[in-house]
């Protein structure tokens, strides 16, 4: 049991490295899952600015439609860039082949990034480019240090006040946190039921306890 309780504890810079907490530029994302405003705010961003080169292969526009309330002719006029059928994947159409050659590597698929790097990380590593000379698109990332994909926000961050231009990146992070687990919602609402059930089970099952027992003690 002891060398058990050494070897977990021997795993916890690791995994704290994995979510990106060891990095000093880390800071909290306010996450609001109820606000959907803000998610359809980051859906808009995220088609604009982020489909380009990354997918959400795991996403499909009608759910997205449905869950954040945007109407589904308006998905595919202005979202859905890729395909005909509402009902399809939301990926993108650059070639993974060739973007390995353009970027180093083919840009990762995002449906799922929020809950392997946390809302934290990607809200901070939204807002963390910086001016590089040093770097091939001149911007660096104090959360991800010589990252290859270039700083797609730049013109956007000099549109914007610094408030203005972290609020778009939350916008962004709420809504990758939405794609990451779109029943998160509803899982939390359904948990209060379930919770409320079990402790009502325990009244009759605490009673038929005392029953069977009250001749044994």
């Amino acid at each position: 049991m002891k060398k058990l309780v050494v070897l977990l504890l021997s795993c916890l810079p690791v995994l704290a490295f994995a979510a990106g907490g060891h990095n000093e530029h880390v800071v909290h994302a306010p996450i609001n899952l109820q606000d959907k405003v803000s998610k359809q705010r980051g859906a808009q961003l995220f088609v604009n600015y982020c489909m380009g080169c990354h997918s959400l292969e795991y996403q499909r526009y009608g759910r997205m439609a449905d869950d954040l309330g945007i109407p589904r002719e308006l998905v595919m006029e202005h979202m859905n860039f890729t395909s005909e059928q509402i009902g399809d994947q939301m990926i993108n159409a650059m070639p993974k082949d060739e973007a390995s050659t353009w970027f180093g590597a083919a840009p990762p698929d995002l449906t799922m990034v929020s809950r392997l790097r946390t809302p934290d990380w990607l809200y901070s590593y939204l807002i963390s480019f910086y001016p590089d000379d040093s770097r091939p698109y001149g911007y660096n990332n104090h959360v991800f240090p010589s990252v290859g994909m270039p700083h797609v926000m730049a013109d956007l961050q000099d549109e914007l006040s610094e408030e203005d231009f972290k609020q778009a990146m939350l916008d962004i992070t709420h809504f990758l946190t939405y794609t990451a687990e779109p029943m998160q919602l509803e899982r939390e609402r359904l948990g209060v039921y379930v919770l409320a059930f079990l402790f009502i089970l325990l009244i009759p099952a605490y009673l038929l306890k005392k029953e069977y027992w009250k001749d044994v003690e």
